[in-house]
């Protein structure tokens, strides 16, 4: 039995993460939850689990009981000796503290939040390896890879393949995209994410932060790790060995296999997920994507390869671009424009949990301030 504590319980990750515990009662225990401010349904969740250990990071949120707030609360429930796993699915680096307080309290991680190793790779994963546990991805193409890597050594690895579905509008040119509304971007061919996360992919700034976010996970550098458009979305992501071996790990586009693996690893459970034969999808495409039209891919790499204090800029500046095109503020081709400004205007500086935290601040504000000037 895995005792786990689930922050962001009330999102996608958390609630399909929730339906896991449900269908394996004897794996898995839910013995924490934590959400942004979503009380109500934090609540019904604690009732249904049997939990007794709460928080919200919001301390402002309403709630229907007495529920511990803010980010003493949260580390004091991912610290806990009654717990074993801690899956981190909140947006933003706000999951950055509860997950290195987490990881040295000698916890499993199981990771959602791309955030924390984009702004915080180089100061996390020295601890995971100190920490003997494991961290286990959740996003489906590193959980990909970390399964196609099983027994073998990352001496034996050449290259890393991330697959991109390619979101709404691959093929399309810079002009096509000018006057893109928000519930253009939002309408993505394969899978059903939050807001900003659709957007991400839309732009492709997702796979910038899986490349940033796979280079330290796997101890590769960025330039080990490429991207491929697949927009069927059956192959999750590819590793090609030293030998010209490639391996590559494929499946429905369905996150509740990943969270499940992450959340038993190393064992492999029997469950009541969809199976995917080949003969269901004889067609599979790739292509490669255009860095001029999708910038964002180009920025990523560029951020990783100046690194300190570099990818958190870009991180937040993203963050914050993004969600102004959702709410009306800036146009769609603006975001990786943005993006780029932030970047030129940081002078980055060493990594540390303090830097880190007030790079992430700078940048939304320096975001905010070059796209309304």
């Amino acid at each position: 039995m895995k005792r786990v504590v689930v922050l962001g319980s009330t999102g996608s990750i958390g609630t399909q993460t929730l339906d896991i515990a449900r269908q394996l009662p004897d794996q898995i225990q839910i013995v924490g939850l934590a959400a942004h401010r979503q009380g109500d349904k934090l609540w019904e969740q604690a009732q249904e689990f049997g939990v007794r250990r709460l928080a919200l990071f919001d301390a402002d949120a309403p709630a229907p009981g007495p529920i511990p707030r803010g980010m003493s609360a949260i580390l004091d429930l991912v610290t806990g000796p009654e717990v074993d796993a801690v899956v981190v699915s909140v947006a933003g680096v706000i999951g950055l503290q509860p997950t290195l307080a987490a990881i040295d309290a000698g916890k499993q991680i199981c990771l959602a939040s791309k955030e924390v190793l984009v702004a915080a790779g180089e100061i996390v994963m020295p601890r995971v390896r100190a920490s003997g546990q494991p961290m286990t991805p959740i996003d489906s193409e590193h959980s990909a890879i970390f399964q196609c890597l099983l027994g073998s050594s990352r001496d034996d690895v050449a290259r890393l393949i991330l697959t991109a579905s390619g979101g709404p509008f691959r093929g399309k040119s810079r002009s096509e995209l000018e006057s893109i509304s928000p519930q253009q971007a939002l309408n993505h061919p394969t899978w059903n994410m939050g807001g900003k996360i659709t957007i991400d992919s839309a732009t492709l700034m997702n796979k910038g932060l899986e490349m940033i976010e796979a280079m330290w996970l796997f101890e590769v550098s960025i330039d080990q790790v490429d991207v491929v458009l697949h927009p069927q979305s059956i192959v999750h992501s590819f590793v090609e060995f030293q030998d010209g071996s490639v391996l590559g790990q494929l499946g429905w586009p369905n996150m509740r296999l990943p969270i499940q693996f992450a959340l038993v690893y190393p064992q492999r459970l029997t469950n009541q997920l969809p199976r995917w034969s080949p003969l269901e999808t004889p067609n599979l495409t790739f292509e490669a994507p255009d860095p001029e039209t999708f910038r964002s891919l180009v920025l990523a790499r560029e951020a990783a390869r100046i690194g300190q204090t570099m990818p958190c800029a870009l991180n937040a500046a993203n963050e914050w671009a993004a969600n102004a095109f959702l709410r009306g503020e800036i146009r769609f081709l603006q975001i990786p424009e943005v993006v780029e400004r932030v970047m030129w205007a940081h002078q980055p500086v060493a990594a540390s949990l303090e830097s880190l935290l007030e790079v992430d601040q700078w940048a939304r504000r320096e975001a905010e301030s070059l796209a309304m000037a």
